[in-house]
């Protein structure tokens, strides 16, 4: 996998803020020559996501460390499995744990709950899908253990997709009005736009619009929704969506279900990295 230099620099700067001046008890305790083997290993049931950017934080210490994952990004991982191996410089090792830890406990933890997510809907037609509701600068990784989790992106960015949210449609005065703007200045992207009634999808549906949001509606709208749809535009529901009432949601015939907690609220996953060595 090959990783962006954006990526590298949050992670050089990640370093710079953990390892400063140098690691002095590592520096005191340790001779410099001393080689280590490590293991990184599952405290929990888990998806496992964020090998390669942990494989990046050695490099950037250390090119002579080995980093080798034991286990396939993306997979399961029970409880006291080992996800992966390190052989190098103990100082190396110890400097780069912590950064490295983060990343894959973060990483790994939105992609345990995609996980469930996707699991609860297993069968429909539904998508889970992400949002840009990431952490700063680090929506790259985060959206790439979405992936991991079986889930799927949403646009990354302001740039890449065009979605015409309540406040576009309040600033432009309606939703008929904010779709004509969008189809004229633009030919080359889907045009999505959230409506928060029906009257608002009717609307929506007579304009036009490729991929129509249905925020924070109840599941009877929702159903009446898609039967006003009749496949016409990619209906996704965001709002108010939960393990509890995923499935529900999905049995409904929608196409997306965009969920923000995947990202801005997965919990860090439990693993450590222990000197064998």
């Amino acid at each position: 996998m090959e990783i962006p230099p954006f990526v590298r620099q949050i992670i050089r700067l990640a370093l710079e803020e953990d390892i400063g001046t140098g690691d002095v008890t590592s520096n005191l305790l340790i001779p410099e020559e001393k080689i280590s083997r490590a293991e990184i290993i599952a405290k929990e049931d888990i998806v496992l996501a964020g090998m390669p950017f942990a494989r990046e934080v050695f490099r950037q210490i250390d090119e002579t460390v080995q980093f080798k994952p034991l286990l396939k990004e993306g997979g399961k991982i029970k409880k006291g499995r080992r996800a992966a191996h390190l052989k190098g410089r103990a100082r190396s090792l110890l400097a780069g744990e912590r950064t490295a830890l983060n990343i894959l406990q973060h990483l790994s933890g939105i992609a345990t709950l995609t996980g469930k997510f996707v699991s609860e809907i297993k069968g429909t037609r539904a998508k889970v899908v992400d949002t840009r509701k990431t952490k700063p600068c680090l929506r790259y990784m985060e959206k790439y253990a979405v992936r991991m989790g079986g889930g799927n992106n949403h646009r990354f960015a302001l740039y890449d997709g065009i979605l015409i949210k309540d406040n576009h449609i309040e600033a432009v005065g309606s939703v008929k009005k904010a779709l004509e703007l969008a189809g004229a200045g633009m030919h080359l992207m889907k045009i999505e736009i959230e409506v928060k009634s029906i009257k608002e999808l009717n609307t929506a549906l007579e304009s036009g619009a490729d991929v129509i949001m249905l925020d924070n509606m109840g599941l009877s709208e929702i159903r009446e929704a898609v039967k006003l749809n009749k496949k016409k535009a990619v209906l996704e529901v965001s709002g108010g969506v939960s393990l509890e009432n995923v499935r529900k949601i999905a049995e409904t015939g929608v196409d997306l279900i965009s969920i923000g907690a995947i990202t801005h609220s997965a919990p860090a996953v439990d693993l450590s990295m222990e000197i064998i060595e």
